[in-house]
């Protein structure tokens, strides 16, 4: 992007909180959108122990193992995708951790179109939550099911920040804020506004 003083520049956040909150309250949508389907198609098969503390116990390292990778490539997904269309790829692109929420993130140095950014946001939660569901689906793998109801529940900052860019225009820039959850939006100025800006 170039020329930024012909931008108006607009901060986007979100509340990292609100985010959390808003995380358990859409719980409830994603297990009966993976869930019900899931049921229906292997209720015969469909053991109530599969939700007892025992079996996830059992399970831990695996499940913790999991939820780590998990985690690593939600961000990477992001990194990837958004490197794709940065001008600088990669060299655009930094990860890192909010401490005071033990929140890791990823993000681009360098203004994006609306559109591109919002592919990137929310890639994860297709290939980490709605592909995996889905293939829990078809195969009836339990654990499979749990792996995405989780990591679609875990894009919910990313939702949230997509539906903040709701009323946006695709071909308006948008950059990653540097320490908060959420971006920066750049508004063309019009020529009367720029005739009286100079």
């Amino acid at each position: 992007m170039e020329n930024q003083e012909n931008y108006t520049k607009v901060k986007l956040t979100i509340n990292l909180v609100w985010a959390n909150i808003f995380g358990v309250i859409i719980l409830i949508p994603i297990v009966l959108m993976y869930g019900l389907p899931y049921f229906l198609i292997w209720k015969d098969e469909f053991q109530f122990s599969d939700f007892s503390l025992i079996h996830f116990i059992g399970k831990f390292w695996l499940v913790f193992s999991f939820i780590i990778v998990g985690v690593v490539a939600h961000e990477l997904i992001h990194g990837i995708v958004w490197a794709k269309y940065a001008k600088n790829g990669f060299r655009s692109i930094k990860f890192g951790v909010m401490w005071k929420m033990l929140t890791p993130y990823c993000h681009c140095k360098e203004p994006l179109k609306v559109s591109q950014y919002i592919i990137g946001a929310i890639m994860p939660s297709i290939v980490l939550g709605l592909i995996p569901a889905i293939l829990a689906i078809i195969t009836g793998n339990f654990l499979l099911l749990v792996f995405g109801i989780f990591f679609t529940m875990a894009a919910c900052g990313d939702f949230l920040t997509i539906y903040s860019l709701r009323n946006e225009k695709m071909d308006y820039f948008v950059e990653d804020h540097p320490s908060e959850a959420g971006c920066f939006v750049y508004r063309p100025i019009n020529n009367e506004q720029l005739k009286l800006k100079s």
